[in-house]
């Protein structure tokens, strides 16, 4: 029976990857005599999730019958929504397993659905922790004097005086940048010149 393997990581850094997830998850599709169709996504469980829908819609048509994943909270982070595709996938006639939640492939009823509700709670409750956390952190690193963001460049007022006339006679912003750097009147990118003739003319 063909099943969606779904493999999710919230980081694009490549700190994360989804490759630990997916030996375990094998390991339980050949338990069930099942053939796996992964479905691999890089994204964070508040955002649109292409992948995970593509899953669903591939549930829908029948190309897959059982859904297998790591953990209940790798589908999502608002029970709401959690539960809403459970029950979606099981409208489909989809059998639906985790690695780490055992109890999920369990038959659809009021236990089940009670149990998602209140791990669909948990996975809320763990994304605003991390939420404060980061906003505390931050907090932390500026009231020591730490500042986020692109290193502010001082352009030149000789760059912008160059840089403003040659807009006047339509060069491009990245033709610009080169000249003035070729004119030796400093290296900056097209981004920063713009910003700091834009400036310069308020």
């Amino acid at each position: 029976m063909p099943a969606a393997v779904y493999l999710r990581v919230s980081s694009k850094d490549g700190r994360q990857t989804e490759a630990n997830q997916e030996p375990d998850c094998v390991r339980l599709c050949e338990a069930r005599g099942w053939t796996p169709r992964f479905f691999r996504e890089q994204e964070s469980g508040a955002k649109v999730r292409p992948i995970w829908r593509s899953m669903i819609e591939a549930a829908r048509l029948g190309e897959v019958r059982a859904v297998v994943f790591w953990a209940l909270d790798r589908t999502g982070r608002t029970r709401v929504q959690i539960a809403h595709d459970v029950a979606e996938l099981a409208r489909f006639g989809v059998s639906i397993a985790s690695v780490k939640d055992a109890w999920v492939d369990q038959p659809a009823g009021p236990l089940r659905d009670l149990l998602i509700q209140i791990m669909g709670w948990v996975a809320e409750g763990e994304r605003a922790r991390l939420i404060e956390r980061t906003r505390a952190g931050l907090d932390r690193a500026r009231a020591q004097g730490k500042r986020f963001g692109r290193p502010r460049v001082d352009v030149k007022p000789a760059a912008i005086l160059r840089a403003s006339a040659l807009r006047l006679r339509g060069v491009s912003w990245r033709h610009c940048a080169a000249m003035v750097k070729r004119e030796g009147l400093g290296q900056y990118d097209s981004a920063t010149l713009m910003r700091a003739c834009k400036k310069g003319q308020q």
